[in-house]
């Protein structure tokens, strides 16, 4: 994301395509209709920053938890924020948001038809040339595997939290010589590898980033009845702007939840259904299923 904001910003601008961009940003004007895109658009926006909460998997096995846990949340969200604010003014600055599809170069394809909907890559190529299409190839595989390694290491740490609570297959719940959950890393993979075969990438971003915001929404939830339930409970970690700012996170993403399942319904109510079907597995898991002992 540096690379691509810095040579965009050095070699990439385009006072054409940015007085096209921002002197007529709205076209004919806003209008509340622009709405209900503009929450489907925010899918990505909101896939983007989505594993900012990762590290509270491994809350338990980080050292001095109170202090490294609200940092490390507050400083991944502000960095991600940044990077990727910093990078769309790049593609207004680099590209005109819109274009012709049958144009034969990126400039003239524009925002709007960039090739295959690869916004960065056709701003690496109008700041770069051809090559930059090659160097930005490289730059998001190099992307996509740290992404990738991280999610995978924090996600299996949610079947392993869930075994330990019962509440899931008791073998997830060990960890190997290494001190690693190993068959919670083994069924995570299968299960990726099932979700690969079910569907595009878009697909699977509609299903995640809905059933996300309904889980940060009922988390967030969950402070207002921790604090009727449980009024004189010790708390290390402190809900700033409370009881405001998490309501207001509670509202808007309720909103866009409720956006998405009116444009998007193909993908978000399955998504929804997949989710509440969980409720009564859970129960029945909690009935069947003795507390595990671990060693």
């Amino acid at each position: 994301m540096l690379i691509l904001v810095g040579f965009g910003l050095l070699l990439g601008h385009n006072q054409a395509a940015l007085r096209a961009n921002i002197g007529n940003f709205w076209g004919n004007g806003f209008s509340w209709g622009i709405l209900p895109i503009f929450g489907a658009a925010m899918v990505g926006a909101l896939f983007s920053s989505d594993a900012w909460n990762n590290i509270t998997f491994a809350a338990a096995e980080v050292r001095d938890p109170a202090r490294t846990v609200p940092v490390s949340l507050a400083a991944g969200t502000i960095l991600v924020t940044t990077l990727y604010l910093a990078a769309n003014l790049v593609y207004l600055g680099a590209l005109p948001l819109h274009g012709d599809a049958a144009a034969t170069d990126v400039i003239g394809r524009g925002i709007q038809h960039a090739a295959s909907d690869r916004v960065a890559t056709a701003a690496m190529e109008a700041s770069l040339g051809p090559s930059g299409a090659i160097v930005m190839a490289v730059a998001i595989m190099i992307s996509t595997f740290g992404c990738v390694n991280g999610i995978v290491l924090a996600g299996a740490r949610v079947y392993y939290a869930m075994a330990r609570d019962g509440l899931f297959f008791e073998i997830t719940g060990y960890l190997n010589t290494r001190r690693v959950p190993a068959a919670a890393l083994v069924l995570q993979a299968i299960w990726a590898a099932v979700l690969t075969l079910s569907g595009t990438y878009g697909d699977l971003l509609d299903y995640v980033i809905f059933a996300a915001l309904l889980f940060y929404a009922v988390t967030a939830g969950a402070i207002f009845v921790l604090r009727t339930t449980q009024p004189d409970a010790p708390r290390p970690y402190r809900a700033i702007g409370y009881p405001l700012l998490p309501a207001l996170y509670i509202v808007l993403s309720s909103l866009i939840m409720l956006d998405l399942l009116i444009v998007k319904p193909r993908y978000t109510w399955p998504g929804l259904l997949i989710v509440t079907s969980g409720i009564p597995v859970y129960y029945l898991w909690r009935a069947r299923q003795r507390q595990p002992h671990f060693d």
